[in-house]
């Protein structure tokens, strides 16, 4: 008899360690903004409202919304993210972007890579790029019309 409390024990302990345990882990994995900030990009590259990602040991990423996200950048440029975008990141380097897009004049165009030379952040579309000071992405932008669908679903 004496055994089932000391089992009861052990098995509340063991409980004990796998809770805490898993807690653990799930704090120490960093969020897309400080993955981000490992390779040397400011966060505010990526808009509010990350629901996941996805980093494999080559490089290659993959990034989750709830949705589509639409943001102006230096209040000229309008940005798009699908609700799924993906690369590969190196220090400094995100390349072969998928997701990611610029609207110009009336198209839409991809954005296929971004470099961080400096203090500033260069952004290639197609043969052309335009760079950026660090400072314009000190905060994550926010998605337009994220509170207006989040309201109509409540």
């Amino acid at each position: 008899m004496a055994t089932y409390p000391l089992l009861l024990l052990l098995l509340a302990l063991f409980a004990a360690v796998a809770v805490a345990a898993a807690a653990s882990s799930a704090e120490d994995t960093p969020t897309a903004y400080e993955m981000l900030e490992r390779y040397d990009f400011p966060r505010g590259i990526l808009p509010e409202g990350v629901e996941g990602y996805e980093l494999g040991p080559d490089g290659g990423f993959e990034v989750y919304f709830p949705r589509e996200c639409e943001f102006l950048l230096a209040k000229q440029w309008l940005v798009r993210y699908d609700a799924r975008i993906a690369g590969a990141v190196t220090a400094g380097r995100l390349a072969a972007l998928e997701g990611v897009h610029v609207k110009v004049l009336f198209l839409w165009l991809p954005v296929a890579e971004v470099d961080r030379a400096g203090d500033r952040l260069s952004f290639y579309v197609g043969p052309v790029s335009t760079s950026f000071p660090l400072s314009s992405f000190a905060s994550s932008p926010h998605c337009r019309g994220y509170h207006a669908v989040a309201a109509a679903v409540s």
